[in-house]
């Protein structure tokens, strides 16, 4: 994902709402609503249906806001040259044949990256509340999983339907499944859109 923000194919993320939102169970005009409290306070609103869960009150309480500045962990090495700190970067497709050990380096966790190794700097353009399965495919291709990754030799609906079932829905899957967050759950999530920006202070 960090070779897609590079090429500039991923613009967006989702993030686990944390708690999730519960179904509404007051009074209602019969829609479908839910209600949600964080340490924020609380919010209901109703589910539109896929492309249209957006709610404004809801973003009051997402962990991003509009113009926020974020910075990527990747993994990543430290190496020291003249007396002088550098970093490496796992996701640059020079090391696709070359690990750092082999000159006494060893790659570090993404988990461990300082703020000062961070080369990549995102601006939040736009945060949205929706369910998981409400990613439409250009959004799966906006997460980073464009038509070059899909088997199909044209891109057509079929394809954008591969790429949103198998391949966003794998990867999630991969990351989440073991957390209680698998695809089929349906969770509720952040879908934060960006776009890259240079570091601020």
């Amino acid at each position: 994902m960090v070779r897609a923000i590079l090429a500039g194919n991923k613009t967006q993320t989702r993030r686990v709402i944390k708690p999730q939102p519960e179904p509404f169970e007051g009074e209602t005009d019969g829609g479908d609503y839910w209600h949600w409290k964080s340490k924020k306070g609380g919010v209901i609103w109703p589910h539109l249906g896929i492309g249209s869960s957006r709610f404004e009150r809801m973003a009051e309480f997402a962990p991003y806001k509009l113009g926020d500045v974020l910075w990527v962990r990747e993994t990543w090495a430290q190496y020291i040259s003249d007396g002088k700190k550098g970093y490496l970067y796992k996701a640059d497709p020079a090391f696709d044949s070359y690990e750092p050990r082999d000159s006494g380096w060893n790659w570090r966790p993404s988990i461990h990256m300082p703020r000062e190794a961070a080369r990549i700097f995102l601006k939040v353009t736009d945060v949205r509340a929706e369910r998981l399965q409400d990613i439409t495919p250009e959004d799966a291709i906006a997460e980073g999983f464009d038509r070059r990754i899909c088997s199909v030799g044209y891109f057509n609906d079929k394809c954008m339907i591969c790429i949103y079932n198998f391949c966003f829905a794998a990867t999630w899957e991969s990351l989440n499944e073991k957390r209680g967050y698998g695809w089929d759950k349906n969770p509720w999530v952040w879908v934060i859109a960006f776009e890259r920006t240079e570091a601020t202070k």
